[in-house]
């Protein structure tokens, strides 16, 4: 198998197999990720792909879903992602979905019937790393889009009808930003015909990740309450019917539930654990878990 980097896949796709089809990112200069520093942005050729879409044929597992490697792999235009499905279904006949990450921008080179034929083939699950919808977070980010075309992109998909994720970063925007962030972020999940509805997915935002800027006092943290209550104001504000999924090993308060059935439950648990802890008490959960 062909991998220029370590694999990098949603933990929730631990039982996927993994197909190289770009490697490294397109862009590579978020100034919070370090990720894809040690692989150059690459598109695989369709000679390696083959290969590796034969070996995987060889193992005689028949695994349901293909997850695509790369930072942003459904950046690849309609016809490779298109050939690429084909391939995959050519060899592995018993691949029901594909899936893999992708930029808001990733949508600009292709039309909801594209789309559509994607789903046709096989395309779900895409997980788009919004971060923030806050244009100033975005910007000193370096993201390498706007705020504005985050509901106009991803209401693509919604309309194509391929489910979709997207990432949420808590703490992004730093110290006493964290109100405003919100509510941006929350903007970009509103209900309306045009607006998109995927399954979200919160992080927290550690600091270190940008360490230069920590060190140097241009960036400062958000507290732990900070980023508690910026993902409690998040979902205050979200009225859409999506998942909310915080599970990962970035956040100190698991919350897991349906907008809007378990809405309250969840405002109410991180409300309580922010209560009863305090700036103190939250500051040891994280220094428990040590760096994530």
């Amino acid at each position: 198998m062909h991998f220029a980097s370590n694999v990098v896949r949603p933990p929730y796709e631990a039982n996927s197999a993994y197909l190289q089809v770009t490697s490294g990112c397109s862009h590579n200069a978020c100034r919070f990720c370090t990720y894809y520093k040690d692989a150059p942005f690459a598109v695989s050729p369709e000679s390696e792909i083959v290969e590796d879409l034969k070996e995987m044929a060889s193992y005689g597992v028949p695994f349901p879903r293909i997850w695509l490697q790369g930072a942003d792999p459904f950046l690849l235009t309609f016809e490779k992602l298109k050939r690429i499905a084909e391939l995959i279904h050519q060899y592995l006949p018993f691949v029901k979905t594909i899936g893999g990450y992708g930029r808001v921008n990733s949508l600009r080179n292709k039309t909801v019937d594209q789309l559509r034929e994607l789903k046709n083939l096989g395309y779900s699950g895409i997980v788009f790393g919004v971060e923030s919808g806050d244009e100033k977070v975005l910007t000193y980010m370096n993201k390498g889009y706007h705020a504005d075309e985050i509901v106009p992109q991803l209401s693509k998909m919604d309309q194509a009808g391929i489910p979709y994720e997207v990432i949420f970063l808590s703490g992004l925007g730093g110290q006493g930003l964290w109100l405003g962030s919100c509510e941006k972020d929350g903007c970009c999940l509103q209900p309306a015909p045009s607006r998109p509805h995927p399954h979200c997915r919160p992080y927290d935002f550690p600091g270190y990740a940008a360490h230069e800027d920590v060190h140097s006092g241009e960036f400062e943290e958000a507290t732990e309450g900070e980023r508690i209550l910026e993902l409690k104001e998040f979902l205050t504000d979200l009225t859409i019917d999506t998942l909310i999924d915080a599970t990962n090993a970035s956040i100190i308060t698991a919350i897991y539930g349906q907008i809007p059935a378990q809405k309250q439950d969840m405002i109410d648990r991180l409300q309580a654990v922010y209560d009863t802890y305090g700036e103190q008490g939250l500051r040891q959960m994280r220094d428990s878990l040590g760096a994530i």
